[in-house]
């Protein structure tokens, strides 16, 4: 599976967040073909009990984009970069993605980040580009802004996408052979 960013390893001081921005749909696009070659078994996989399995992780990224796609809406329609969070473990386990068939939360969390996409697509750069004093990504952005800095839509925006990066990685990273013994 690969996570459709442009293949940049961080070497160079990116992680391709940037790249991806301008491809949002096509990094969606390219990811959920990857994702769609697991098998349902292999998406049930933990790698350790208190760690999420592929699935899991997978219906977090769904939570995350229902989140995210009214916050930008709101966002986008110039409100204050203040927004109410959730408890990630409660909505994961409230989904029961146990249940669901891989392919139908594979199908759901594209279409959602596709809806996401047009919304970022569609905000006035003059709008995502505003600085807010006002603002709570100190506790609900993945990398976290302080609340004593200014925040941009901008920022928020491509802070979702290198949340969305980072687990499509950890979903590789857990599928990926174990390595060959040496002997």
């Amino acid at each position: 599976m690969s996570d459709g960013s442009d293949g940049s390893d961080g070497s160079d001081g990116t992680d391709g967040t940037d790249d991806a921005l301008r491809d949002f749909p096509g990094l969606v696009n390219r990811a959920a073909r990857g994702l769609a070659e697991l098998s349902d078994e292999r998406a049930r996989e933990r790698p350790a009990p208190d760690k999420w399995s592929p699935r899991e992780v997978l219906g977090h990224l769904i939570d995350s984009a229902v989140n995210n796609y009214g916050r930008f809406v709101r966002a986008g329609a110039g409100a204050e970069l203040v927004f109410e969070g959730y408890d990630q473990e409660q909505w994961v386990a409230a989904q029961d993605v146990g249940a669901a068939p891989w392919a139908e939360l594979v199908e759901l969390w594209r279409l959602l980040n596709l809806a996401v996409a047009r919304i970022v697509g569609a905000v006035p750069e003059d709008v995502r580009l505003r600085e807010h004093a006002r603002h709570n990504l100190h506790e609900v952005a993945w990398e976290a802004v302080p609340a004593s800095e200014a925040a941009t839509l901008d920022y928020f925006v491509r802070d979702y996408v290198g949340h969305l990066q980072h687990h499509l990685r950890q979903i590789d990273a857990r599928l990926a052979p174990p390595p060959a013994k040496q002997r």
